[in-house]
C-alpha cells in the first residue's frame, strides 16, 4: 500500500498561504501593494479586531475588467511578468501572482472593482478558494477588497496570532513604512472607526516624518541627497542626540521597497560608529533607487529580502554619504534649560499680592492714587496667558531719571494693555491655524540654521574664551553667543584616541620605555593571541617578548597611553583581544580599535584639577579634530547653551 499521497487543491493552497500570509498585516501589505501597482494615489486601509475579523482596502487604481477577476484568485496568475528574464527588470511591488490567492485560502473574501472605461462594477465573493458569486452591481472606480475571519479554517495559525491590540500595532508600523516611502500616495488608516493615521501624498516626506515622530525628532534631522550611474540616495538621517536602544528607527527603501539588509544596515550603523554610544542605534529614513538588474527581490516570501549584486558599492557609498553628512554639522548638542512642557502651554507667573500692593503702594505715594489706574488680573489661565508678553513692563521700577515725567504715560499704558488683553487673546486664537501651519512649513529651516561661526573654526580657535572650571570636572568656554560645556574626561579621551589613530595611519607611533618591565603570565590562548599580533602591537609601540616559559616581558607602551602601563590594565587588554581572536581571522583593524579605547583609561578622570595651560592645550587640540563630539565609547563630549536660553531663564526674554 503506497504511504505517499498527493495532496488536493485546497490543502495545497492553505499550506502555500502560510509563505505569504503570517498575519492580518501580511494582508494589508499585499493589497496595498496590489493598489499602488494599479496606480492608486489614494488608499484607505481599515481594521476591525486587529484584522482577525474584518479588513478592507479600498484604492482608486485602475480596477480589474471582469474577465480577469476569477483569474486574479489563481496561484501564480499575475499581470506583472510573462517570464523569469522579466524579473530582472521588475519595478512593480508584487509580481508572483501568490497574494490573493493565499488570502483567499484562508479567508472569505469579497472583491468590488471598476475599470474607468466600464459604465458598471462587479462584486465577486469567494472563501476557502471556493467560488461563490460574481454580479455585477453600481460602484465607484477602483477597487475594494473586503477580507473577513482570517484564518477561519485554518484555526492551528489562528491560535499562534496576538492579541488584537499587538496585531493592529503590526498594520499601524506598516502604515507607518508606506507613508514614508510613497509620500505621493495618500494613505489612510482607520481602526475600529477611529482613523489613527493619514497622509496628504502631497510628496512631501518632510511633512510625512513630521507628522509620524513630531517636532522634537523631525527638527532634528540632516538631508541627504546622492546621485550616480546605478545608486541614488535621498532622504534623511537623524543627529546622533536622536538614537534608541533597538534599529526600531533605521528606516531604508530600495526602489519603493521597504527592505533589511545587512549590507545597508551595518553601512549605516558604521558611520555613525563615532557618533553614537555603544548599543544604540541612529534614525534613518533612506530612500535607495538602484538599477533592477543589480538586485534580486525574489529570494523572500514577504519580500523583505533582496540580493544586491553590487553589494561593496552599496555599502561604500552608504557609508560615505551618511559619513560626509554628518561630517559636515557641527553636532554639539544644545541644552534647554526651559522645559517644552513649559513651552507648550506656559501660565506666567504674576507677582505675589504683597509685591503688587507694594508696589501699588509706591507708585500712589509718588503721584497719587488718582493718577494710577488700578490694573486687575484675571483669574482666568486664559487671560493669563495673554498676559506673558508685559510681565517685564510690570515687574519693573521706575528709575530716578523719569519719575518726573514718566510715571502716569507708564501707569496709563500697562492699564491700557490690560484692558485690550481679552481682544489681544482673541487676536491670537484666530492666528493659531496660520502658526501652526507656518510651523511645520519653517521647521526644517530652524533645523538647519547654524551659528555665524561654528565652534569648530579657525575663528573659534583663536576668539574663544575659557572661564574656568566647574565640579573639577568640566570646562566653561565663551564664545560669540554661547556657552561651550566640555567634559575634561571625554575631551581628553577623544584627543588620545585621535592620536592613536593617526599615528596609526600615518605609521608614526612613539613607544615609552617601561622601568623596570613588566612580566606577564599568559595562558596558551592568550600567547596565540600575541604571537597572531606580533607585527600589529609592535607598529602601534608595544615591546613584548617572551621571557620563559608562560612569562611574557612588556618593555614598552605607546606613549599616548603610559598612564595604563599597569599589570592589570594590560592583562585585561589582552583578554579582550582573545576574545575578538575566538573564530576569527586576524585583523589588524580589530587591534587597532582596541588600542584605541585603552585611551579611556589612559585620560584624566573627573575630579581632577587641570591647570589653566593645560585646559587650553586640550581644549585647542579637541577643536581641531574632524569629529570631537563623542568619546570613543559614544558619550557626548561638547554640549552648548545659548544666550538666549539663559536670558529666557532669568525671565529678561518672556
Amino acid at each position: 500500500m503506497s504511504i505517499i499521497h498527493i495532496l488536493d487543491e485546497p490543502t495545497i493552497n492553505q499550506i502555500a498561504a502560510g509563505e505569504v500570509v503570517e498575519r492580518p498585516s501580511a494582508v494589508v501589505k499585499e493589497l496595498i501593494e496590489n493598489a499602488m501597482d494599479a496606480g492608486a494615489t489614494a488608499i484607505t486601509a481599515e481594521l476591525k479586531d486587529g484584522g482577525l475579523s474584518f479588513i478592507r482596502i479600498t484604492d482608486n487604481g485602475a480596477g480589474i475588467p471582469k474577465e480577469d477577476i476569477p483569474l486574479a484568485f489563481l496561484r501564480h496568475a499575475t499581470s506583472k511578468i510573462r517570464s523569469a528574464e522579466d524579473l530582472l527588470s521588475i519595478t512593480s511591488l508584487g509580481f508572483r501572482g501568490e497574494a490573493l490567492s493565499s488570502i483567499s485560502a484562508v479567508a472569505q473574501v469579497e472583491l468590488i472593482t471598476k475599470t474607468p472605461s466600464s459604465l458598471n462594477g462587479y462584486r465577486y465573493l469567494i472563501e476557502g478558494g471556493e467560488e461563490k458569486s460574481l454580479e455585477e452591481i453600481g460602484c465607484p472606480g477602483g477597487t475594494t477588497i473586503i477580507v473577513r475571519n482570517l484564518f477561519y479554517n485554518t484555526p492551528a495559525r489562528r491560535k499562534f496570532l496576538k492579541s488584537a491590540t499587538t496585531e493592529a500595532g503590526y498594520v499601524s508600523d506598516l502604515m507607518e513604512r508606506l507613508m514614508i516611502s510613497h509620500p505621493n500616495i495618500s494613505f489612510k488608516f482607520i481602526l475600529n472607526n477611529q482613523v489613527k493615521l493619514q497622509s496628504s501624498g502631497n510628496n512631501s516626506s518632510r511633512d510625512i516624518l513630521y507628522h509620524i515622530y513630531g517636532r522634537d525628532i523631525s527638527k532634528e534631522l540632516i538631508s541627504l541627497e546622492y546621485q550616480s550611474e546605478n545608486i541614488s540616495i535621498s532622504g534623511y538621517i537623524g543627529k546622533p542626540v536622536i538614537n534608541r536602544g533597538n534599529r526600531n528607527f533605521e528606516n531604508y527603501f530600495i526602489n519603493g521597497r521597504y527592505i533589511k539588509s545587512n549590507v545597508i544596515t551595518k553601512a549605516i550603523e558604521e558611520a555613525y560608529k563615532p557618533f553614537l554610544m555603544q548599543h544604540k542605534y541612529p534614525f534613518t529614513s533612506i530612500y535607495f533607487e538602484i538599477n533592477p538588474s543589480l538586485i534580486d527581490v525574489n529570494v523572500h516570501p514577504q519580500k523583505l529580502e533582496i540580493r544586491l549584486k553590487n553589494s561593496e558599492e552599496v555599502y561604500q557609498t552608504t557609508f560615505h554619504v551618511i559619513r560626509d553628512a554628518l561630517s559636515n554639522k557641527e553636532m554639539i548638542p544644545k541644552v534647554k534649560l526651559t522645559a517644552e512642557e513649559e513651552k507648550k502651554e506656559e501660565l506666567v507667573r504674576l507677582p505675589e499680592p504683597f509685591e503688587e500692593n507694594r508696589r501699588k503702594q509706591f507708585t500712589s505715594s509718588l503721584h497719587g492714587e488718582n493718577n494710577v489706574n488700578t490694573i486687575s488680573y484675571s483669574s482666568d489661565p486664559k487671560e493669563k496667558t495673554s498676559t506673558q508678553n508685559y510681565v517685564a513692563e510690570q515687574c519693573s521700577y521706575p528709575t530716578s531719571k523719569v519719575l518726573n515725567t514718566s510715571i502716569p504715560a507708564k501707569a496709563d499704558t500697562l492699564d491700557e494693555k490690560a484692558l485690550n488683553m481679552h481682544r489681544n487673546d482673541e487676536s491670537v486664537s484666530n492666528r493659531v491655524p496660520e502658526v501652526l501651519s507656518t510651523t511645520q512649513m519653517n521647521l526644517f529651516e530652524e533645523a538647519e540654521t547654524e551659528t555665524s561661526v561654528p565652534f569648530l573654526s579657525k575663528q573659534a580657535l583663536q576668539e574663544h574664551r575659557i572661564i574656568g572650571q566647574v565640579f573639577q570636572t568640566y570646562w566653561l568656554i565663551e564664545y560669540q553667543k554661547e556657552l561651550y560645556i566640555i567634559d575634561q574626561h571625554a575631551a581628553h579621551e577623544k584627543v588620545l584616541y585621535e592620536r592613536i589613530m593617526t599615528a596609526a595611519r600615518n605609521k608614526t607611533f612613539a613607544s615609552q620605555q617601561l622601568l623596570p618591565p613588566i612580566v606577564l603570565t599568559l595562558s596558551l590562548r592568550e600567547q596565540e593571541v600575541i604571537k597572531k599580533h606580533e607585527e600589529v602591537l609592535a607598529s602601534l609601540g608595544y615591546e613584548i617578548e617572551q621571557f620563559g616559559g608562560n612569562e611574557y616581558s612588556v618593555r614598552a607602551v605607546p606613549a599616548d597611553l603610559y598612564g595604563i602601563s599597569e599589570k592589570e590594565l594590560l592583562l585585561e587588554f589582552i583578554d579582550e583581544l582573545a576574545e575578538d581572536f575566538i573564530g576569527k581571522v586576524t585583523d589588524p583593524n580589530s587591534v587597532l580599535e582596541r588600542v584605541a579605547s585603552l585611551s579611556c583609561k589612559a585620560a584624566v578622570k573627573a575630579n581632577h584639577s587641570f591647570t589653566s595651560e593645560e585646559a587650553a592645550t586640550l581644549i585647542n587640540e579637541l577643536l581641531t579634530l574632524e569629529n570631537p563630539y563623542h568619546c570613543p565609547h559614544g558619550r557626548p563630549v561638547i554640549i552648548s547653551m545659548s544666550q538666549y536660553e539663559m536670558e529666557r531663564k532669568f525671565k529678561r526674554i518672556v
